[in-house]
């Protein structure tokens, strides 16, 4: 299921790429940024990455689920955040044209489908018929799959942004919503997975011995969330009281997911892989 997934990833990524760019713009009379000349995604293509995200679910529920134990190493980790903002990504394709951020988040995918197939010695959690550990897990996931849609945004918006400045827009980007509604959307994306995140850390927080086992310590991943949170927290209010958007939006919008990414990922790619520990 690992490699039908990403083969299948791969093959649509392929397939907006090169319809993206079909027939290039005339540099000297570029379609107006946000303009509908360019159609969403072909009937076979959604059934096509409907298939993948179902491969890709059942892979991961095989290298989650082994009898009464979960295992949640980095590399569950990594491919269903991912997987959650694909799904994400499907169901808002059907009200808005979606193809520059399914470009980018393929091959991502792709990628992350087939790490539990690679790394087959996960973390196996402690509690794991508690649900308020499922409950922490799922928040946690969600915040994280909403967090990496909103980098991938913002890095389209400034590719967006960069080719406007330029008088020069690539055809992939060119049928993009204008700037402002995309930078209304991604601000929505943030404050959903803001409240996700701080429903998670204060799940960790409260509840950690009946979660873990064991009292909160403040370790490398504890510390990058919490960093994570105020750098979010910052950008929002910044937002509010500021009116910080643009270029300024998207590089706190960034920072965050990097310390985001950091706080679980990469601790436990750390563990499982530089220093081949489970805890």
């Amino acid at each position: 299921m690992h490699v039908l997934a990403a083969a299948i990833y791969t093959a649509l990524s392929l397939q907006l790429w090169r319809t993206s760019w079909r027939g290039s713009l005339n540099p000297g009379n570029p379609p107006a940024h946000g303009s509908a000349g360019l159609p969403g995604l072909a009937l076979v293509e959604r059934i096509s990455l409907l298939a993948a995200l179902a491969a890709h679910a059942i892979s991961i529920r095989i290298a989650i689920f082994d009898g009464s134990q979960i295992h949640f190493g980095f590399a569950i980790a990594l491919s269903v955040m991912v997987w959650l903002a694909i799904v994400l990504l499907w169901i808002e394709s059907f009200f808005a044209r979606l193809n520059g951020l399914l470009a980018l988040g393929l091959p991502a995918a792709a990628l992350t489908s087939l790490l539990p197939a690679l790394f087959t010695e996960p973390h196996i959690l402690a509690n794991a018929s508690s649900p308020a550990l499922r409950l922490h897990l799922l928040a946690a996931m969600l915040s994280y799959s909403l967090f990496t849609l909103a980098a991938l945004h913002a890095l389209l918006m400034a590719a967006a942004e960069r080719g406007l400045h330029r008088g020069k827009i690539s055809p992939w980007l060119a049928g993009l919503p204008p700037l402002l509604t995309m930078e209304t959307l991604l601000f929505r994306l943030i404050h959903i997975a803001f409240v996700l995140l701080t429903l998670t850390l204060a799940s960790g927080i409260f509840f950690s011995e009946d979660l873990f086992g064991k009292a909160l310590k403040f370790d490398h991943k504890t510390v990058f969330a919490i960093i994570s949170w105020l750098i979010f927290a910052a950008l929002l209010i910044g937002r509010h009281l500021r009116g910080w958007r643009g270029r300024v939006a998207l590089r706190w919008t960034l920072a965050g997911f990097v310390a985001l990414l950091l706080a679980y990922v990469g601790s436990r790619f750390v563990l499982e892989i530089i220093l081949n520990r489970s805890t």
